[in-house]
């Protein structure tokens, strides 16, 4: 979601006379787009703005504050950190021109709702890739999980309509995108106010129906993220069994094996209907990858309940996995839980679970060498000038040998060398 906003945000400057710098050492305005959903991050912006007024004291720019920290700490950050120019709100993107304009005069601060339509005609100059798309599809959580600060930074869940994000999605396509992604804080909490746009396409959920909606387009590659495992239905698997271009990739996040803490988290279920969910995934007829997110050192976590999440990772077979120290967020009510994990802890079981993880995650990759995997060719590797680098459909960074010529074309690879966390392979040709 950021990265969208971040574009959404550079084309609205772009299209108002603005020009993108090549860096923040050059730039006459620094914008810098926040999230709040763990403390480090938000640390790391505050200290960004601290190393930017104090390196650019001769020519100080006009520094903004976007995102989720703006819109819950607002106009404090002032005082928090004086080089601070203008705040954004998340509902306020729309409106960083006109404000960048009055901060010229005085400090401004912007929290307000969206006023104007979804800023969909995103400038080229503004994407981060010539090849791959994001697109929102609902704002907003209604979840209030109680660690999680996104229903007070982000608001309640917007869904946009479907011919709004149908329109997109063509024109995506005729601009030469390959890969779409449809985001958003739960994707398949998707509810819109009417069924405009995708009256004729069936689903057991306004979801499901969107995603055959959106594969009916002609996409070549559609990829959905984050889905909650609550609003979960099994029809979303059938979906993608009947549309090759919805790609075989399934992002849930679990966040314990604890039937108790997953209660005390607020989420809505237990561990059982995840594994529901799960059966669901791996039992269909195309391979679907699966994905998810887990919190270590929840505040009352026992050993055994984090035991608990070791068998769930054990058992569930997740291809990438994604762990995180509890990081307490003021303004929420597991912040107020006095039953703290000790940080030393909370290091021990997350490495614990990393390193069973590496080796659920180890054994699926060793077999997928010698196997052939499509791959959109999206950018030169970081690591070598001779080697290209994209994506598989179940969204596994594959690096490969092959001219400048393939970018942005789909390859199909022969996978010949396993890295820590990517694949190596060689081209056989484009698909």
């Amino acid at each position: 979601m950021n990265v969208s906003d971040s574009e959404r945000a550079a084309s609205l400057l772009y299209k108002s006379g603005f020009e993108l710098a090549d860096s923040s050492d050059t730039a006459d305005v620094v914008i810098i787009n926040t999230c709040s959903v763990r403390e480090k991050a938000e640390k790391k912006a505050l200290r960004r703005v601290e190393e930017i007024s104090r390196s650019r004291k001769a020519d100080a720019p006009l520094i903004g504050l976007m995102g989720c920290v703006a819109q819950l700490e607002g106009a404090s950050l002032f005082e928090t950190a004086p080089a601070i120019r203008f705040v954004v709100g998340t509902g306020a993107t729309e409106r960083i021109p006109q404000l960048i304009r009055k901060a010229e005069e005085e400090k401004v601060s912007d929290l307000g709702g969206r006023q104007l339509p979804f800023e969909s005609d995103i400038a080229p100059v503004a994407r981060r890739s010539a090849r791959v798309a994001f697109v929102p599809i609902i704002e907003g959580c209604n979840k209030f999980c109680t660690y999680c600060i996104v229903p007070y930074s982000r608001g309640r869940e917007r869904s946009r309509p479907a011919n709004e994000i149908l329109f997109e999605v063509r024109s995506l396509l005729a601009q030469g995108f390959k890969e779409i992604h449809l985001i958003g804080q739960n994707v398949n909490s998707y509810r819109p106010k009417s069924s405009a746009g995708f009256e004729k396409f069936q689903g057991a959920t306004p979801f499901s129906r969107l995603l055959r909606a959106v594969a009916s387009t002609g996409i070549p590659r559609v990829k959905f993220t984050t889905s909650f495992p609550r609003d979960f239905h099994a029809d979303i698997v059938k979906a993608i069994e009947e549309n090759e271009n919805l790609c075989n990739w399934i992002h849930l996040p679990v966040q314990s094996g604890s039937d108790r803490v997953l209660r005390a988290m607020r989420r809505g279920y237990k561990a059982d209907d995840f594994y529901r969910h799960v059966d669901a995934i791996k039992g269909a007829c195309r391979r679907i990858a699966l994905t998810s997110d887990i919190i270590v050192g929840f505040p009352g976590e026992s050993h055994s309940e984090f035991e608990e999440t070791l068998r769930l990772v054990g058992r569930c077979g997740f291809e990438g996995l994604y762990i995180f120290k509890y990081s307490a967020r003021r303004g929420t009510p597991a912040a107020k839980l006095s039953d703290a994990v000790e940080e030393s802890e909370k290091t021990e079981r997350f490495m614990a679970l990393e390193k069973l993880q590496a080796t659920v995650q180890r054994k699926i990759y060793n077999n997928l060498v010698g196997k052939s995997m499509a791959v959109l060719a999206e950018g030169t590797s970081a690591k070598s000038s001779d080697d290209l680098t994209g994506h598989t459909s179940c969204q596994k960074v594959v690096n490969f040998r092959g001219g400048r010529g393939l970018l942005g074309e789909i390859v199909n690879v022969r996978v010949t060398e396993l890295k820590s966390h990517s694949l190596y392979g060689e081209a056989l040709g484009v698909l």
